[in-house]
Formats: C-alpha cells, sequence, structure tokens
C-alpha cells in the first residue's frame, strides 16, 4: 500500500461495506441498476489487484486510479445489461460477474494504455526479434490484442477526456482489414472468423454479441457469453499459429 494515501483507501473500504450492508436480500433480476453496481464494487478492486502497479506496466496509476477506472466500467456495464436475459439465465450471479468482469478489465487496461503513452520498440531488438524465426510469441500477442481485445469499447465524450491523440501516420483500414481476413481464414474456424469479422467489422459495420449470436445461429440465455468466448478463443488460436514476421510491420 506504498503507491497509495491509506486514510482514503480506508474510507473508500468503509463506505463500500456500509453501502452493501443496506443493500436488501432479493433476487439478482430485482436490483435497481444503483443496487448492483454498489453490490458489485469488491469485485472491482478484486480485478483491479490482478493488474500489475509497477510504474513501466502502468504508467502512474494506482491502485486506487484502477479500482476508479475498474468503478466506471461497471457502471458502465450495469447501464448496458439487459434485464430480459438475465432473468432467463439459468445461475444470474454467474452471468452478472462474467458480464461485469469482462467490462471492468476492459475499462482499467485501456486506462493503463493510455497512461503508459506510446510504446516503441528499438530497433535492436525489432532485429533480435528478426532473427528468432518467427517465435516470438509476445510481439503477435501485442498486436492482435491491441486490434480484437478493446472491440467492445465504445467511448462516449467522457472517456475521451483521458484519450492520449494519436499522431502517428494511420495504416489503410481497408488493406489492414483485408490482411486480418486472410490470417482469420487461415488459422480459424468457421464460427471463430466470423465472430471476429462481424465483432470488429472488417469488411461490414460492427455487430454485437446478440446480433453475431443471431447469424450463428447461437440460441440461449447465454448466447451472447458464447460469442465473447468464441472471440477470445480465436484471438488466442491467432496468437499461438502466427509468425511474428507475418505483423511485425504494424507494431
Amino acid at each position: 500500500m506504498k503507491k497509495y494515501n491509506i486514510q482514503n483507501y480506508i474510507r473508500y473500504k468503509k463506505d463500500v461495506v456500509r453501502a452493501i450492508t443496506r443493500l436488501p436480500n432479493k433476487n439478482w433480476n430485482e436490483y435497481t441498476r444503483k443496487e448492483l453496481t454498489i453490490k458489485f464494487l469488491p469485485l472491482v478492486e478484486n480485478i483491479a489487484r490482478k493488474f500489475s502497479t509497477s510504474q513501466q506496466a502502468s504508467g502512474v496509476m494506482s491502485i486506487m486510479d484502477m479500482i476508479q477506472s475498474g468503478s466506471l466500467g461497471l457502471v458502465q456495464a450495469v447501464r448496458k445489461l439487459d434485464y430480459e436475459k438475465l432473468t432467463e439465465s439459468e445461475d444470474m450471479e454467474k452471468t452478472l460477474k462474467s458480464f461485469f468482469s469482462k467490462r471492468i478489465k476492459g475499462s482499467i487496461r485501456r486506462q493503463v494504455d493510455s497512461n503508459r503513452g506510446n510504446i516503441r520498440i528499438p530497433e535492436h531488438k525489432l532485429n533480435e526479434i528478426r532473427k528468432n524465426f518467427g517465435k516470438d510469441k509476445k510481439m503477435v500477442e501485442m498486436f492482435f490484442n491491441s486490434i480484437f481485445l478493446s472491440i467492445d469499447a465504445n467511448p462516449n465524450n467522457e472517456d475521451m477526456v483521458y484519450q492520449i491523440p494519436d499522431t502517428s501516420e494511420p495504416y489503410n483500414i481497408d488493406l489492414l482489414n483485408l490482411y486480418l481476413k486472410g490470417l482469420c481464414q487461415a488459422h480459424l474456424s468457421n464460427k471463430e472468423y466470423h465472430v471476429l469479422r462481424l465483432s470488429y467489422g472488417l469488411d461490414c459495420e460492427k455487430h454485437s454479441a446478440t446480433e453475431i449470436a443471431k447469424y450463428l445461429g447461437i440460441e440461449g440465455s447465454s448466447s451472447y457469453v458464447r460469442v465473447s468466448q468464441l472471440k477470445k478463443q480465436a484471438v488466442d488460436t491467432l496468437i499461438e499459429n502466427v509468425d511474428h514476421s507475418q505483423v511485425i510491420d504494424f507494431l
């Protein structure tokens, strides 16, 4: 706890405990959006503590900064919650945790990336990678994570305050999308390919998880969760199978 004000943290913890204690016991689908936000504040801290607070990893963000960013992600996730689908779930608590966790992690990760600023790979490191016969998995992971794992983010005007402007030369999006489609078709199953294509909008408008589930014929109350699983599975497959030399020019 050296990285943040202990008194502020203690006060925050007490406020959270008091707020949760005052909540009535009822079914998950009966809680208001405000009550759900309060109920899952401990989940935010639990996720935030899994991120490194070292300056190299987080820029200038302390654990309290990460909790704050995660809390904003939780608020936005609660606003997007579909109570109809929640009611259809066999395990409402598990569904809520899965839905909120993904968006809390994304919110913290985006703020960490923003505070770290632009990271340039030194030329000697690039040469070292080139001599490594395409085995540098971290470079491949950096590429695909930066492209696909933030595709659920829909920044609003408030979020844009925290964004660092990108002054780098823009990519030709059409060529990049065409290239990504080729990699996806070469390494992914048909469902995985369409999940990434539709989510990222490689040759169409971006689709929501619900729309993608309908397109692929995935049914059930947790169909959108299955889409998220396929999305993560597809990215992991690309990371495992794509040679770093195929993406190094984009890094």
